[in-house]
């Protein structure tokens, strides 16, 4: 039985993960920690975690690292960049679901996230942790870095297609739609019900950091390095992720062609769906799984090339963190890649 700790575990991401790993049947948890309720019963806090006698306890690395082989790390950005790294030193595998290790460039991390990089020898080998680009990888890995949720819906969106020689890829325009949950638990004007009920905005324009995220992963994909358009919005609903991506084609291409690539590339992937000609993906059919849905259009009506239009579907909770996190797992230490990931989407 595979023992896991859960650092940081008062958050959605958090609860998420205990959520999923209380029924994976090769998974203990041993520990969860949060600073701010250490002592208290986890089902204090969760009431649907009533089968749990686990407490929050103080994050204590020394004394965490007798209790679990696997640490999950849902701690803010620039917190986990030490602890991650002493897990590491300890010879314990380490997934991250901050930022800290996403960015293989230490110059990039800290020009975006406005704080040094001290482990840039970790940063190098960490491993960036979408199962679909790099499962070969992340099985060999020591560290693996969670992807973010925007990111995790536009690149699934978008990897079929990235080959340089078939889009324009100064075209890409991505505009991206999330839950409140997005956004973290701890209360903020901003995200009160009050002020997000009946309301759309679109927030951090040309300046959201999983910008380069999204930029490193899909230049790698092109071979060639690219900038995108990013803009995100925040919509009133609890969870979920809708990504609207705009790319040119540099000929013109049939869609029925364009779909047959996409299925193609994910034959052998339990968590894409391709849907059908003219189904449109909608956030409540992925919610509280671990499945990204896809669909394709095309406007032929954009000169030379065609424009190839993605609309994809996430639960961010899930497929953009914890989820992906016990894929990850999974794949690490060699359990079938769906268990504990099987459940149904929630239908309300």
């Amino acid at each position: 039985m595979l023992k896991v700790a859960i650092l940081g575990g008062s958050g959605y991401t958090g609860s998420e993960l205990l959520r999923l790993l209380l029924s994976h049947p090769e998974v203990k948890v041993t520990a969860i920690t949060s600073e701010r309720l250490a002592g208290l019963p986890v089902s204090d806090v969760f009431l649907h975690f009533r089968n749990t006698d686990l407490r929050f306890e103080p994050l204590k690395a020394s004394e965490l690292e007798k209790k679990a082989d696997l640490f999950l790390l849902c701690l803010p950005h620039k917190a986990s960049q030490e602890t991650a790294a002493f897990f590491h030193d300890k010879g314990k595998k380490v997934i991250d679901l901050s930022a800290d290790y996403r960015l293989k460039s230490s110059r990039v991390y800290e020009k975006w996230y406005k704080t040094p990089h001290h482990f840039k020898n970790l940063l190098k080998k960490a491993v960036y942790g979408l199962p679909e680009l790099h499962r070969e990888k992340i099985r060999k890995a020591s560290i693996v870095a969670n992807p973010g949720c925007y990111p995790t819906s536009v690149l699934l969106g978008l990897a079929p297609v990235m080959k340089k020689e078939f889009i324009d890829s100064d075209s890409i325009i991505i505009d991206s739609k999330s839950g409140t949950s997005g956004a973290g638990r701890s209360p903020a004007q901003p995200f009160m019900f009050c002020e997000v009920d009946e309301s759309i905005k679109a927030y951090g324009i040309a300046v959201h950091r999983h910008t380069p995220e999204i930029e490193q992963e899909l230049s790698a994909l092109a071979g060639t390095k690219l900038n995108v358009i990013f803009t995100p919005h925040l919509v009133p609903m609890d969870r979920g992720i809708l990504s609207t991506i705009y790319v040119r084609l540099k000929n013109k291409v049939s869609l029925s062609a364009i779909r047959s690539m996409y299925r193609d590339y994910y034959q052998d992937e339990a968590f894409v769906r391709i849907l059908n000609n003219g189904v449109y993906p909608v956030t409540k059919a992925v919610k509280g799984s671990n499945y990204c849905d896809i669909s394709l259009f095309l406007d032929k009506r954009s000169g030379k090339g065609h424009t190839l239009i993605v609309v994809s579907a996430i639960d961010n909770l899930i497929k953009g963190a914890s989820g992906a996190a016990i894929q990850n797992m999974n794949i690490l230490y060699g359990f079938d890649e769906t268990t504990g990931l099987t459940a149904l989407p929630l239908s309300l």
